[in-house]
């Protein structure tokens, strides 16, 4: 189980763990193996390492290629290149024909604070959400990426990995049972409702410990999986509150807010807020925590959208 509160650092640890045990797992670069942390596979099994330069899409094509051969490719890259730089091989090459090719966005969202925009994805869920059989998936902290890692294996098509840069805090219960397309609740509340997914999830969190203060209870929900989202359970958890949030690190159009909207579109459900990015690019910071705050991604946000939705 992961240790460390860095999900770059779980991702490599869990990577290595299943080179370990599956000898047909290899892994792909694109010339960031010290920031995406895929070093420690190379470390550890340099014969099934390949460094490929700043070339995603030949990088994609390869993973293909290692795919159809019988092999469990992880490329590894920033979540904007990924996303971005490699679309077309990305649609094409492995997910019309369903390739178990895993795909490790690495600095996601704003968490490459110091970068600027370039080098921010705040637009990649939506991009990877829209292709079929892509699916989509953001942990909250370590532990979840290395309950994720532990599945991926056995798990069938290509699958997004969204990894942030930063130390988040351990929040993802340790005895919880995990699987891949999974809401967790991670607490229980019967005014409001939060769905969260990445870092959003342990600011939800605190947002319902500063409103437990003022007699406000809310629920909180780890979407870890954003495709295929769980209908079943989003209705099931939208049920019964006045209020409903969406929180991520991500622009507002096309990600997980849109689709818990979505989900709940045939059913009778509370008002709706989305807390992210609002439709624009993000901007360099001298620190993760103030570019959170430049866009409003924090846990006083988050309980100032339930405060006005239940007020209204």
């Amino acid at each position: 189980m992961a240790v460390s509160n860095n999900l770059r650092t779980a991702y490599g640890t869990a990577l290595v763990e299943l080179g370990t045990k599956y000898p047909d797992v290899v892994a792909l670069e694109a010339d960031l193996g010290k920031s995406t942390q895929s070093v420690m596979f190379k470390a550890a099994f340099p014969e099934r390492y390949f460094e490929m330069g700043i070339a995603e899409q030949n990088m994609t094509s390869t993973a293909a290629g290692l795919a159809l051969s019988g092999k469990m490719p992880f490329i590894n890259t920033f979540a904007v290149f990924a996303s971005g730089r490699a679309y077309d091989q990305l649609r094409n090459s492995v997910c019309i024909p369903k390739l178990n090719v895993r795909i490790c966005g690495s600095s996601s969202g704003l968490s490459d604070y110091g970068d600027g925009k370039t080098h921010q994805s705040i637009e990649d869920m939506s991009i990877m959400r829209a292709i079929p059989n892509m699916t989509v998936v953001c942990p909250a902290d370590s532990i979840e990426v290395a309950k994720l890692m532990d599945c991926l294996h056995d798990y069938r098509g290509p699958v997004y990995i969204r990894i942030n840069r930063n130390d988040l805090p351990l929040i993802y219960p340790e005895r919880e049972e995990y699987h891949i397309g999974k809401v967790t609740k991670m607490r229980d509340g019967h005014d409001a409702a939060v769905f969260a997914c990445g870092v959003m999830v342990s600011k939800a969190l605190e947002a319902a410990r500063e409103l437990e203060r003022e007699g406000i209870s809310l629920r909180v929900l780890n979407v870890g999986t954003i495709k295929p989202l769980d209908r079943e359970a989003v209705i099931e958890y939208a049920k019964g509150v006045r209020a409903i949030v969406t929180a991520e690190e991500h622009t507002i159009v096309g990600g997980l807010g849109s689709a818990i909207v979505e989900a709940l579109r045939a059913e009778r459900h509370a008002p709706v807020e989305f807390l992210g990015v609002k439709d624009c690019f993000g901007t360099s910071a001298e620190n993760y925590d103030l570019i959170l705050e430049k866009y409003g991604l924090t846990s006083k946000a988050i309980a100032e959208s339930v405060r006005s939705l239940l007020v209204k």
